[in-house]
């Protein structure tokens, strides 16, 4: 099972207060349905793969409504060879869409009254309906964070989007195909979402992966930093003894100032120090603090001394 199934059958598993049902089937039935109209009346379709999720609406229905359902399962030819489950509403389709905000004396809109979604809860309920509708998300132990929701119509990505701004949920929209996508890239806010939505045991599991390839990443860099400190570190005591080397060359060595001639033979007695450990042999040796930039200027001396002598050559 897919993470995003996980989430999608969690929350179609929540407990939903009287005033948050109708939100829910509301994006439910605008995402997943189409709308038919002959001499017949109105006929309304909802399709969705997801079992769980077709229970859910059609229990709504029943409970709201109190409407008669057709329900079948259709499987689909493709390669993987899912089942589609199939509800056709042939009555009261024009007071159910009614009810749900979607169709008006003005036609079918883009987007519910507000008066569904007035309430937070009311407004969680219809961002879980959504994600449940035409939502995915990438599971945590991919490369890649990423949710999102697909809508038909940018009015209504624009009326998701800044539904879940309401939540501090700051999603973006693209154009992808025939659909406008609203999506989320940011690990803590798709956190937020799933926690918004009341995925409440996604949430944990999304969590506690991302946490722990976090701390394996950072612990990863921070080797990697250190390495790549010790490397650095390496190659300025290289320089270090090639500059003492050379000033022995020209035999100004022994004719270097006291502490300048201190640092050179604390560099030749330990050549793979770091200036941190060259700073407490330093001490043990002469009694006397000197700091890391203190090592790190006496060596910069015994540098231009030696480049004087480069360029004379």
């Amino acid at each position: 099972m897919s993470f995003t199934t996980e989430v999608k059958k969690e929350a179609a598993s929540n407990e939903l207060k009287e005033c948050c049902k109708k939100a829910e089937l509301s994006a439910l039935i605008q995402l997943c349905s189409t709308l038919s109209i002959s001499s017949g009346g109105m006929i309304l379709v909802v399709k969705t793969e997801n079992a769980t999720i077709a229970k859910r609406i059609w229990t709504m229905l029943k409970e709201e409504f109190q409407v008669e359902c057709d329900l079948s399962v259709i499987k689909k030819m493709n390669l993987k060879k899912n089942n589609v489950y199939q509800i056709r509403i042939l009555q009261q389709c024009r007071e159910i869409l009614d009810e749900l905000g979607i169709l008006t004396d003005r036609g079918l809109q883009h987007h519910p009254a507000y008066r569904l979604i007035q309430k937070d809860c009311c407004a969680r309920a219809y961002l879980a309906g959504a994600f449940m509708a035409m939502g995915s998300v990438n599971a945590p132990t991919k490369s890649s964070y990423h949710l999102e929701i697909a809508a038909n119509e940018l009015d209504h990505a624009q009326f998701i989007q800044k539904l879940m701004l309401r939540f501090d949920l700051p999603a973006k929209i693209i154009a992808r195909r025939h659909q406008e996508v609203v999506y989320l890239k940011a690990a803590d806010k798709i956190a937020d979402f799933l926690r918004c939505i009341g995925a409440h045991e996604s949430l944990m599991k999304f969590e506690d992966v991302r946490i722990t390839r976090d701390f394996r990443n950072n612990f990863t860099r921070l080797d990697n930093c250190e390495v790549a400190n010790e490397m650095k570190s390496q190659e300025a005591a290289q320089k270090q003894i090639q500059d003492i080397e050379r000033l022995k060359n020209a035999r100004l060595f022994d004719h270097l100032d006291e502490k300048l001639h201190e640092v050179a033979l604390l560099r030749l007695s330990f050549p793979e120090a770091s200036l941190n450990e060259l700073c407490t042999e330093y001490y043990r040796k002469t009694g006397k603090e000197i700091s890391k930039s203190g090592m790190k200027h006496r060596f910069k001396k015994i540098q231009e001394m030696a480049a004087r002598i480069a360029k004379r050559d």
